[in-house]
């Protein structure tokens, strides 16, 4: 008979977590080959799941297993981050895309109006997860994949003088902010590098034109010569806290 570690939680909230243990793994058999084997972990499509100040937000975890008898169902998936970070998910649903091969799926729902996060859980998150196969065989693996877990990102542009004579200054100002979970707000950016991009009027492609860097209180600004109609904008890259963020364009007529 297996015996299985289980943490009770409140599905959805942040947790403090008394105990950091290494990456374990295990497998096991009620009488198969004890051959079940994770091959894939997904968060959010491209492990990134970033978290604002007011919506709730759905984090959806994906883990694909085989095993040669096939997959019978998974335990619900827990999460764990920096700042005592905890997450589970709800019971997950498989689907089978071959004989051996299934992929099980479930969802949290994150609030930041109830769920009290903390800016220190922001980062590198893991999925820990437990799959049966149909055989009995069994696998629970810690830290079967990663995402990172980030606080929500904005960035404004305004391209100035408009209209603007050909040859001349052109001065872009703008604001990188990120989601402050402990206060609900957003709060500038800091020291953060930020392109200065250009797109040509009738084209579709931006180009990089220089870098700035966000200033105290996440401000940004610097020059440029006006050459072409067209459009301006901040793109930021994101860090493994704050996800990648572009203005909305700002047309600038050229005269």
């Amino acid at each position: 008979m297996r015996i299985r570690a289980t943490m009770a939680v409140a599905s959805g909230a942040l947790a403090l977590s008394a105990l950091a243990v290494p990456a374990a793994q295990a497998t096991g058999s009620d009488g198969g080959s004890g051959d079940t084997r994770i091959t894939k972990v997904v968060v959010d499509g491209d492990n990134k799941a970033s978290v604002g100040v007011s919506d709730p937000r759905t984090i959806k975890v994906s883990v694909t297993a085989t095993d040669d008898s096939g997959i019978a169902g998974a335990e619900s998936f827990s999460m764990t981050g920096p700042g005592y970070g905890f997450l589970e998910t709800g019971r997950p649903t498989c689907a089978a895309s071959s004989s051996t091969t299934s992929t099980c799926t479930a969802s949290v729902l994150v609030d930041p109006k109830t769920d009290y996060l903390s800016n220190a859980s922001a980062g590198t998150w893991y999925v820990d997860a437990w799959i049966d196969a149909n055989d009995g065989d069994y696998i629970w693996k810690e830290k079967a994949g990663s995402f990172n877990f980030q606080r929500a990102s904005k960035l404004t542009v305004n391209a100035s003088p408009e209209p603007v004579a050909k040859g001349k200054t052109l001065t872009v100002t703008g604001k990188l902010s990120r989601a402050n979970w402990e206060t609900l707000t957003y709060k500038g950016y800091t020291n953060q590098p930020v392109k200065l991009q250009f797109r040509k009027a009738g084209t579709s492609t931006y180009t990089t034109v220089k870098t700035v860097t966000s200033n105290s209180t996440g401000d940004l600004k610097t020059t440029t010569t006006a050459n072409s109609d067209g459009y301006w904008r901040f793109s930021f890259a994101g860090t493994t806290t704050t996800p990648a963020v572009s203005a909305t364009g700002d047309y600038v007529d050229v005269r």
